[in-house]
């Protein structure tokens, strides 16, 4: 089995979400962020969660099988998260083939989406596999190792596509065919709710 570790970004603080802690949202019987840790646990035996704002409260809803760090400068933005999260699965995971990134809040990106980029990284041609959006690439997306270590050099909020933009000839986009939207406010949380529910 390919040893690729996955990172799960859920520091944020849910600004957009009227008070309300958004990865601790109800969601296919667990929340919006344990949802997120099922699908992962089901790809990758090594996944790290990096958390940021209500930390405490959120870490006491993560399963142990999971790793937690916490990203104390969060409100610096998602590339720093990833740096924080990054450098802990290096120290982590001494040999690896890939990195793959994802947030905790595209419900639809399920395991299945996920061995798909497994797979279309496994073939060894390109550096990252990641998912397209429209002309753009973004996460969730897979590392290299050669690539990951600059992604624990992040230090502020350009998150993982200035990385992915740098080797786009070296990059490959996967179509997650309507999947990729995120939950970003309580009206679109509501309407996915309704509608999958």
């Amino acid at each position: 089995m390919h040893s690729i570790p996955i990172l799960i970004l859920a520091a944020g603080a849910s600004m957009r979400m009227g008070g309300k802690t958004k990865q601790l949202l109800p969601w296919a019987g667990t929340t919006l962020l344990g949802h997120a840790i099922q699908q992962a646990t089901q790809v990758s035996e090594t996944v790290v969660v990096v958390l940021g704002a209500k930390s405490e409260l959120i870490e006491q809803q993560v399963p142990n099988q999971v790793e937690t760090i916490v990203n104390p400068n969060w409100e610096q933005g998602m590339g720093s998260s990833i740096s924080v999260g990054v450098g802990h699965i290096l120290n982590l995971c001494k040999t690896m083939d890939g990195v793959l990134i994802m947030l905790g809040d595209q419900p639809f990106l399920d395991a299945d989406y996920l061995q798909k980029l497994v797979r279309g990284f496994n073939n060894g041609e390109h550096a990252i596999v990641a998912t397209s959006y429209g002309k753009k690439m973004g996460v969730p997306a897979i590392f290299s190792p050669s690539v990951v270590t600059e992604l624990s050099g992040l230090n502020q909020d350009v998150g993982a596509k200035q990385i992915i933009e740098k080797y786009a000839d070296r990059a490959k986009g996967m179509d997650p065919e309507g999947k990729e939207i995120d939950v970003d406010t309580m009206e679109t949380y509501h309407r996915l709710y309704a509608s999958n529910h």
